[in-house]
């Protein structure tokens, strides 16, 4: 009766939302001061004033609730074309810009757009679930590369090794979700030689399609690289979900290099594209919230502080985990090989965690500390016990 490939993949299901699922349970049993959900990236904040402030403003706008351009108000891709010049120093026009649905629905706008069936893209593992999903919505094929797991920075010479003539982008997400990891610029431009290289050869283009929800959560002062400097045929998908702290709002853009080959048959095709997936246009009143709000954003050391607070106690404890450097994810490494058994054990102590297989990274687990700092406080015994179980102390 339903798609072969719909049930498959539901029988599969997601653990991010199981865990979430279970922990809502677990609440309703033992109060919600006494379970500890890390599952889910939901932003425990609220926007800041200026986004609420401007809610107020345009809610009541003539107009405002009509249908516009398939790619979103002129106004507003201006704007936001005028933010990224700012924070890149590319020149980068409205025209440039589709407001979407979300990075999720920009990622499939862009999926729709580029890929025909059975052409490649690469993904570096540990990476967000829904990539491969996404992917194969359109026919595309996900090849998994792996990181390395000292720093979970991918690998130019690893990635040189899968890229073929098939192969039609990649996806770079840096602050990364899940290990929070940044990639810095020199591995970016060591990979930029790679896919130079291979285009050259294989005359073909390889775009790179970088998915950066996270670009605002940067802690330590550290510089995130801007991949349109470093990438000719690079395209930007981003999400005001974490940075404005509006996830069921669902509003992002995509942003496409000026110097892509052919620029305006692919914005059209972008274009044409958000029509026809049923996304029609981003929502309007959010389109205009945003654009008077580019300079917003949610204070950074808010995740900061729980981001120490969890790290510091948990590797007191003996957990191994690189530091997070962006986004609101720590992604340890599982005191025992199956990550999954540790899930199980975890339950025990009403900690909730999304074991590190279901991201393509198999013996870790990641942890959510976007939830409260009383969350974060209430659940350090508990860690304590269960690093007594798992002898790491």
């Amino acid at each position: 009766m339903l798609s072969q490939k719909v049930v498959t993949n539901v029988s599969k299901g997601s653990m991010i939302r199981a865990m979430f699922e279970e922990g809502a349970k677990l609440k309703k049993i033992h109060g919600a001061d006494k379970v500890y959900d890390f599952s889910i990236g939901n932003p425990d904040v609220e926007p800041p004033k200026e986004v609420i402030e401007a809610f107020k403003k345009y809610i009541q706008e003539p107009d405002i609730h009509k249908y516009m351009s398939n790619a979103g108000f002129d106004d507003v891709r201006a704007r936001i074309a005028g933010k990224i010049q700012e924070e890149t120093g590319i020149s980068i026009g409205h025209n440039n810009i589709v407001m979407t649905c979300g990075a999720a629905g920009g990622l499939n706008v862009v999926f729709k757009t580029i890929l025909n069936p059975d052409e490649e893209v690469i993904v570096f593992a540990p990476f967000f679930v829904e990539y491969l999903t996404y992917i194969d919505n359109f026919g595309g094929k996900p090849v998994v590369v792996q990181s390395d797991t000292n720093n979970f920075e991918p690998k130019a010479e690893e990635l040189k090794k899968f890229i073929t003539p098939k192969t039609k982008a990649i996806i770079i997400n840096s602050p990364n979700n899940p290990t929070g990891v940044i990639y810095k610029e020199e591995t970016l431009k060591e990979i930029a030689k790679v896919l130079e290289e291979k285009e050259q050869e294989y005359n073909t283009t390889i775009f790179v399609l970088s998915d950066e929800p996270y670009n605002k959560l940067v802690y330590d002062v550290v510089k995130l690289p801007s991949v349109l400097k470093i990438f000719k045929n690079a395209i930007i998908i981003n999400s005001y979900s974490k940075s404005l702290a509006l996830p069921g709002e669902r509003i992002g853009y995509i942003a496409a290099n000026p110097a892509i080959q052919d620029i305006e048959m692919l914005m059209n095709g972008l274009i044409y594209c958000n029509r026809v997936l049923g996304f029609v246009n981003a929502p309007s009143l959010i389109q205009k919230v945003v654009a008077s709000s580019v300079d917003a954003v949610v204070d950074p050391d808010i995740y900061k502080q729980r981001r120490d607070l969890l790290y510091n106690h948990l590797t007191k404890l003996g957990f191994s985990c690189v530091k997070p450097e962006g986004a609101f994810y720590l992604f340890p490494k599982s005191p025992i090989p199956d990550d999954v058994e540790f899930k199980n054990i975890a339950l025990k102590y009403n900690i909730l965690l999304v074991p590190g297989s279901g991201f393509g990274g198999p013996g870790y687990f990641r942890l959510a500390y976007c939830v409260s700092l009383k969350t974060i406080e209430n659940s350090l015994p508990a860690w304590e016990a269960l690093a007594k179980e798992m002898k790491l102390i």
